[in-house]
């Protein structure tokens, strides 16, 4: 099997809980190392990896793949520098902070034949694949509706100084949003319009951290919800079909398995709790059925799996620059719909 060699842009917590231990279990990549600016943590966890001093040392080694898992507001700058240097990529969420920019590194990759995916590793979460499942089967009918909620209970400014303080990455909309932009674009494709309520209303943000995005298709609409002050959850998932309805609790594992320092393994990783199966009330083949549904394993060593086969297999990217594209331009068209209180045609 070949191996692809590579390296992480920061070792934080995303480089230590999403991307290093899979990087590590699966049998096609290399882990090589990481930038690490000032914390020099990687080498206490993997001790055979390096630790860069800067980002032209990382690229000037015999690198394949880099993970640009820096803040937000940088992704633009490193990716091209990145993909600029011959190497394939993985940014992650939000992609760019513009849609030119998402465009621009689409087009770089595309000339120079390189692989560039975007880390939404929440299509692969336990109860998004559940829902994408029901839909899939069309259980519920013609579909009229849907709304995907991301909420937390946390009223305290984050310790995090690029997420708190202004700059074009900061805001639950490029934080979270993506998430719920993602899956509704994954599920549906792209809407026709876009109306978006943006807010702040934690004490002393700088940055919007409440949004209420309204997605227009044809026939259908689309909620995406997200919300620093929700003590007692909504369902993370309602859809409303013409023939019944699915609700679904947030409930994947993975992210605190993680933290926890758990590893990943194909077996039981991803297996939520019983006790959040989603609840489908329809009809089928004429009778009424109100049930709960066992949901599918999550596991987000598929999109590893995913970009190994682009990369070595030169298959298409598990998600694409061009869906990375495409979230941007939502976000987009949601920032200019709260400026001029409007509906946005895309």
């Amino acid at each position: 099997m070949q191996k692809i060699k590579t390296a992480l842009l920061s070792y934080g917590m995303s480089g230590k809980v999403f991307h290093a231990p899979f990087l590590n279990i699966h049998p096609g990549f290399e882990l090589l190392g990481s930038w690490e600016r000032s914390k020099k943590l990687i080498q206490a966890d993997y001790p055979t990896v390096k630790s860069y001093s800067s980002i032209d040392e990382l690229l000037a080694d015999d690198v394949d793949l880099v993970i640009v898992n820096t803040p937000v507001g940088t992704h633009y700058e490193y990716a091209k520098k990145v993909l600029l240097a011959g190497k394939h990529a993985v940014v992650e969420k939000a992609f760019t902070t513009t849609v030119a920019e998402a465009e621009e590194l689409a087009a770089i990759a595309k000339e120079n034949g390189l692989k560039l995916a975007v880390f939404q590793n929440r299509r692969w979460d336990s109860d998004f694949k559940t829902v994408q499942k029901i839909i899939k089967e069309r259980i519920l009918g013609d579909l009229v509706e849907a709304e995907f909620h991301f909420d937390r209970y946390n009223p305290l400014l984050s310790v995090k100084a690029h997420k708190e303080t202004v700059n074009d990455g900061a805001g639950i909309l490029k934080d979270l949003g993506p998430h719920l932009i993602d899956q509704a674009v994954c599920l549906f494709g792209s809407p026709k319009s876009v109306f978006g309520d943006i807010r702040y209303t934690r004490e002393n943000s700088l940055v919007d951290d409440w949004i209420d995005l309204l997605l227009i298709y044809e026939n259908f609409r689309v909620r995406l919800k997200a919300s620093f002050f929700v003590r007692e959850a909504n369902p993370a998932y309602t859809i409303h079909g013409k023939k019944g309805s699915f609700l679904k609790p947030r409930g994947d594992v993975q992210e605190d398995e993680l933290k926890l320092g758990k590893k990943p393994n194909l077996e039981s990783w991803g297996t939520e709790s019983e006790t959040l199966q989603g609840l489908l009330n329809t009809e089928i083949d004429g009778k009424p059925v109100r049930e709960k549904v066992p949901t599918l394993q999550g596991n987000y060593f598929s999109f590893f799996d995913g970009v190994y086969d682009a990369v070595a297999n030169n298959k298409t990217e598990p998600v694409t620059a061009q869906d990375g594209v495409k979230v941007m331009q939502i976000i987009e068209a949601a920032i200019a719909s709260n400026a001029q209180q409007k509906v946005i045609n895309l």
